[in-house]
């Protein structure tokens, strides 16, 4: 079902078309998933069955091991308004007993885009609506989360597929504010011959990372490069598991009127599709293309947070 009228050119560098509040809700009903699992609090990754962790795992060839975070990151900037927290609480100095220890403290408010995390699906609310129809404010608190935790998801192990968007286009990066569409997607698949199949975890590459290294960190709350809400269809009618890339997947400056992350929105709350946000994909890209495929095993584990939103993570790709 589509309710879109037109798309721009992935050469190009808009965000748009612009998408109407009711053409956005038009969406959100045509691809929300509400009442299909059990339990509903894991969402989409109730398509994850043994069989798909067996058929993941078949993938390994090589055995190369990729880490996909960013760096715990403590120094402020234009992308890190809430810089985590590092400092050392034991230096060693006991005289007796042996042996000596060096311990240290770390925390961070990681929802932004300066921590590698996922978010669980009681992070994102939509007109006072959790996934599968549970309203926040009944189930959220200052207590936590009753539904839709992070510690209800587990650990997850896939097939990973790297749509790398810069290497199809022979391009360093996508530039801040450019849309990936539904064509886009079958246009990337094609030439990386990969197709994103059901329980899956689809990364989207931009080359944030490298653009960031390259030219100096800049707001991604004003810009970034991202899916456009008319590429989600295309996504849950592959029945994917998992979404991330090395922004926060949302194309920015949101396409939708009044709403400013459509794509967390029609992920999270209508599908039940957890997000890994702030990917460093820059070794996997070249990890990929050197092994010629852009499937892989990746691992994901959250810290296990009872009533948690999200955690902070590491997720692995091995190929």
């Amino acid at each position: 079902m589509s309710v879109f009228h037109g798309q721009a050119d992935l050469g190009g560098t808009g965000n748009g078309p612009p998408v109407s509040r009711q053409e956005f809700d038009e969406l959100f009903e045509a691809v929300r998933t509400w009442g299909r699992w059990a339990p509903a609090d894991r969402g989409a990754w109730n398509r994850v069955t043994p069989d798909h962790v067996r058929r993941a795992t078949a993938r390994v060839r090589s055995g190369t091991v990729v880490p996909l975070a960013l760096p715990w990151n403590t120094r402020s900037g234009p992308d890190n308004r809430k810089p985590a927290l590092h400092h050392m609480t034991d230096l060693g100095d006991v005289e007796a007993p042996e042996p000596s220890t060096h311990k240290d403290f770390i925390a961070a408010d990681y929802h932004g885009k300066g921590i590698t995390h996922l978010d669980a699906l009681c992070h994102v609310a939509y007109r006072g609506q959790l996934y599968d129809d549970r309203t926040a404010s009944e189930v959220v608190d200052a207590a936590g989360a009753r539904f839709g935790a992070v510690s209800a998801l587990g650990p997850l192990v896939t097939t990973g597929v790297l749509l790398d968007l810069p290497t199809v286009l022979g391009i360093g990066w996508l530039e801040p504010g450019q849309a990936v569409h539904a064509k886009d997607i079958i246009a990337a698949e094609k030439a990386l011959d990969v197709t994103i199949g059901e329980g899956d975890a689809v990364l989207l590459r931009s080359g944030h990372v490298r653009r960031r290294r390259e030219l100096g960190a800049w707001d991604p709350d004003t810009a970034s490069a991202g899916f456009h809400v008319d590429a989600v269809p295309l996504l849950a009618e592959r029945g994917i598991a998992l979404l991330g890339g090395d922004g926060d997947s949302d194309v920015r400056p949101s396409p939708v009127d009044g709403v400013h992350s459509p794509v967390h929105a029609l992920a999270m709350t209508a599908m039940g599709v957890p997000l890994l946000d702030n990917l460093d994909l820059e070794a996997l890209s070249a990890a990929t293309a050197e092994a010629g495929r852009y499937e892989f095993l990746l691992v994901v584990a959250p810290l296990n947070i009872p009533g948690g939103t999200g955690s902070p993570v590491n997720p692995v790709a091995v190929l």
